[in-house]
């Protein structure tokens, strides 16, 4: 059975409007009014004219015009006329239909991470055409874009399309003035990059995020956010990020560094971090801590294999962890008002699940008898979570409204 990680395709929503709202009708606009029907394309097709037109609230000639644009760019095939769904054949001829196509474009997506480098190529309707471990432990900046460089040479040969762009994510660093004490989830170096300069570098368009926004963002494109628009995501990489979706848009902040919810402190005068504070969730719960509680270095397939034993060790961090997490789901909780909470990550899916019935839920504005959705609840596992993300990091570019 495949991982979610691994499954291929976007599930289309119910309702035919995305994320995105409405188009606008002037010239000005067109821009937004392209993104507003890729994104339709994206999540049901194929579509006629009329459908578009109806659904995004955009004129007929509009649609028109923007459906020629995206054929001559070879984004979309015209998939011949057929009747919609459930709609009885009246005079004259069916409409044409659109959709993306698949060989329209791919993107590659790459995560950074003292862990190493792992990589993923989507074709333009988000299958997976292939993922990568590059290197299987941490790299400076430039043996890593000389990896980069490695894979888009190989992309380029597998008849895919035009690269639409590469996305870059790794879990950045706190960027507090005075912080001397080394990081240990972080690699320096890539976290004063620019993205005109890695695009620069690389000869292709970049995408720079980080990981837990990465890791939301594939939650909402393939996994369990996809019919969502106000949704958290819990990220494991080696240390712990919130990654959170408002009205359908990443939540950033104004320098890029919303979430840092792995340096809040929930141990007072607990374990020295490298922000300077004591006692900060991330020295409890993630890659990193669990590490430390087991005593040795997590290898690829080491929490599988410790899971697989019962290792009262692993056990017993689950447990502890599962008590701080509980603070931070709350808190998140009163904080976004989401519709649901992912934990999702570069742990095993039964871990995974294990974190979730050890975290106590407690009393916040989520706890109410009529939700439809778990307050908590696992979504991607493994190493190519925040990878998957990144690499659709340049189609939310391009079709997110």
């Amino acid at each position: 059975m495949q991982s979610d990680a691994e499954k291929s395709g976007v599930n289309a929503p119910a309702a035919m409007a995305g994320r995105g709202g409405l188009g606008k009708n002037p010239t000005r606009s067109r821009d937004h009014n392209r993104r507003i029907v890729l994104d339709l394309l994206r999540q049901t097709s194929p579509l006629g004219r009329k459908a578009l037109a109806e659904a995004t609230q955009l004129s007929g000639p509009a649609v028109a015009n923007i459906l020629d644009d995206l054929l001559r760019e070879g984004l979309i095939l015209d998939m011949g006329r057929r009747k919609a769904e459930g709609e009885k054949q009246g005079r004259g001829q069916p409409p044409l239909h659109f959709a993306l196509n698949p060989r329209g474009a791919h993107t590659l997506g790459f995560e950074i991470s003292v862990r190493g480098v792992v990589s993923v190529m989507l074709d333009l309707v988000g299958t997976q055409i292939s993922q990568q471990v590059l290197a299987p432990s941490g790299l400076g900046l430039h043996e890593g874009l000389a990896v980069i460089r490695q894979e888009i040479t190989r992309a380029a040969a597998l008849n895919a399309g035009p690269l639409m762009g590469v996305g870059i994510v790794h879990p950045g660093g706190l960027a507090i003035e005075g912080q001397e004490t080394a990081d240990p989830t972080t690699l320096g170096d890539w976290d004063n990059v620019s993205r005109d300069a890695l695009a620069q570098l690389l000869g292709a368009p970049v995408w720079l995020e980080n990981d837990a926004n990465a890791a939301a963002l594939s939650e909402a494109l393939f996994g369990m956010a996809a019919h969502l628009n106000d949704v958290a995501v819990l990220y494991f990489g080696e240390g712990l990020g919130l990654g959170a979706l408002q009205a359908g848009r990443l939540m950033r902040g104004a320098r890029g560094h919303a979430g840092e919810i792995g340096h809040i402190v929930v141990v007072p005068d607990g374990k020295a971090c490298s922000c300077g504070q004591r006692g900060c969730l991330e020295r409890y719960v993630s890659r990193h801590a669990l590490s430390e509680a087991l005593g040795i270095p997590l290898g690829r397939g080491t929490v599988t294999s410790l899971w697989q034993d019962q290792d009262p060790r692993l056990m017993g961090w689950i447990a502890a962890a599962g008590g701080h997490l509980g603070q931070v789901v709350s808190m998140v909780e009163n904080l976004l008002d989401p519709e649901s909470i992912i934990l999702s990550g570069q742990l095993p899916a039964p871990v995974l699940q294990a974190l979730i019935a050890a975290t106590p839920l407690r009393p916040s504005v989520a706890a109410h008898s009529a939700r439809l959705l778990p307050r908590l609840q696992p979504g991607h596992a493994g190493i190519f979570t925040a990878a998957l993300g990144a690499a659709a990091l340049p189609f939310y570019d391009a079709m997110s409204p």
